[in-house]
């Protein structure tokens, strides 16, 4: 294994770690990163549970989703999406599906998620809803193919996330921190956002970040001190786990 790789796996699997940790992944979600020598291949853990991930789970796949080398190994169902977001999104490095609790309910309401602290400044480029049945009535709701992929890589569009209607949702950045950072951020915005609604009540108003500030604050959020604060906390854990 090349000095990159390792490196990129033991990224990948503290951040498996860490969204599972913070409850933003459960036992079904996954993450992926395109490989940084060859940008028509990404990695992502075989079909395993995020707080259980190791590099040695870590499998190569095609812009088709196929695992270059399965060894044995049973893929994640839903590898799609990363794949079909891959092929539209050349600037993005990472890709995160989650089952996020606190953002679910706006997928199946009439509220649309809002920026409503400087941190989920993103959130104010659009977070578009994919209705699944649009694609595939009465489907499992599972991303199970290339062509269910694309039509929900085609509503993410440009965004830095979208919502998967009764699911989850799908959230994108140009770097595995940035990704994992607005995973994060995405949950406490949701949560928040909620709390202030039930704090103004059904008449209330709500001061939400307006287009000059989100562009303001967008531009430097890349995460880093967040990522290199859990990083570092994840590496003393996963080093205790080895010495246990």
């Amino acid at each position: 294994m090349s000095q990159t790789h390792a490196s990129l796996f033991q990224d990948l699997v503290i951040a498996y770690r860490l969204l599972a940790e913070h409850g933003i992944i459960d036992a079904y979600g996954h993450i992926s990163v395109r490989c940084p020598v060859n940008p028509n291949r990404f990695w992502m853990a075989r079909s395993s549970p995020p707080e259980l991930v190791l590099e040695s789970d870590m499998m190569e796949f095609d812009m088709q989703s196929q695992p270059i080398d399965a060894q044995g190994r049973h893929p994640v169902n839903e590898r799609f999406i990363h794949g079909e977001v891959y092929k539209v999104r050349p600037e993005v490095m990472a890709v995160v599906h989650n089952h996020s609790p606190s953002v679910i309910p706006f997928c199946c309401t009439n509220t649309s998620l809002r920026p409503i602290f400087h941190m989920s400044a993103f959130i104010g480029l659009g977070v578009p809803n994919w209705e699944i049945r649009d694609a595939l009535p009465g489907s499992d709701m599972l991303v199970r193919d290339t062509y269910l992929g694309a039509s929900l890589a085609k509503t993410l569009g440009g965004h830095p996330a979208a919502l998967m209607r009764g699911h989850g949702a799908v959230v994108v950045g140009e770097s595995l921190q940035v990704a994992v950072g607005r995973s994060v951020y995405l949950e406490q915005n949701a949560r928040m956002q909620y709390q202030a609604e039930m704090l103004a009540g059904p008449n209330g108003d709500i001061t939400f970040m307006d287009d000059q500030e989100v562009a303001a604050n967008v531009v430097w959020q890349d995460y880093g001190r967040f990522w290199n604060l859990v990083r570092n906390k994840m590496l003393k854990k996963l080093e205790a786990e080895k010495q246990a």
